[in-house]
């Protein structure tokens, strides 16, 4: 019989063209996931990941599910994937979960981490997880200009999808912009993000921070609801999910 196994993975997506499978690359997350759990039970296997992380976007704490039979226990499906996966792709836990779990549809908020790199020496060891500012940015206006993202807003302006045809209405609860020398860390919590919105939020408080935009430009980006006005998408490499929740 097919049991529910619900598994919390850490990724470093430096190399991959995001989560979701494709049909001409084998370098996607999910695709890695599938073959491995394939070839541990001798059949196919869907992986279902809470998100869809971007190419060259990090997890620490992705939340996936996968319906299979096998007779080895929760640990040893862990240590099985682990000894097949690649080493940039860690299984941190495997637990059964109940039929109805579904990693993305009963989500209830994800965090986000975006780290750029604002020290006076280059970022030898850090460089494919941090973005390094054209300059270094003013925290105090980009917390300004947070205030205003703050909430349940229409966040189209901030999608990259430009033919999105669901809602693009998303509750932001969270922004933080900490300074923890050499690092400016960005920490978003949310019900949900649109393709890229992080990247774009940060961007576009990026230039808020070189002056380029006044923080209180950013109501009327949320009214103008059009990408165009909207700054920069900061670099994949920096951003991370940090962790899924659930009830």
């Amino acid at each position: 019989m097919k049991n529910n196994y619900k598994m919390i993975l850490s990724y470093d997506g430096t190399k991959y063209f995001g989560w979701e499978h494709q049909p001409n690359t084998p370098l996607t997350i999910q695709g890695k996931l599938e073959q491995v759990l394939s070839r541990m039970t001798g059949q196919p296997v869907e992986v279902i990941g809470a998100g869809r992380t971007d190419a060259g976007v990090h997890a620490l704490a992705m939340v996936a599910n996968a319906r299979f039979e096998t007779e080895l226990e929760e640990d040893g499906i862990r240590d099985y994937m682990n000894r097949y996966l690649p080493e940039d792709i860690c299984v941190r836990e495997v637990r059964r979960a109940s039929n109805r779990f579904h990693s993305r549809y009963n989500a209830i908020g994800k965090t986000y981490r975006y780290t750029c790199y604002v020290g006076a020496a280059k970022p030898v060891f850090d460089r494919k997880y941090v973005y390094i500012p054209e300059e270094r940015p003013d925290a105090d206006r980009m917390r300004a200009a947070a205030a205003f993202l703050i909430g349940t807003h229409d966040f189209a302006g901030f999608c990259g999808n430009p033919r999105m045809k669901k809602s693009t209405v998303r509750k932001v609860d969270r922004i933080e912009i900490a300074e923890e020398a050499p690092y400016l860390i960005f920490t978003y919590h949310g019900t949900g993000f649109l393709q890229h919105m992080v990247r774009i939020l940060t961007g576009t408080l990026l230039e808020v921070g070189y002056g380029k935009r006044t923080p209180e430009s950013m109501a009327e980006l949320l009214e103008a609801k059009k990408r165009a006005l909207a700054g920069f998408t900061a670099p994949a490499k920096g951003l991370c999910l940090i962790k899924v929740d659930y009830d």
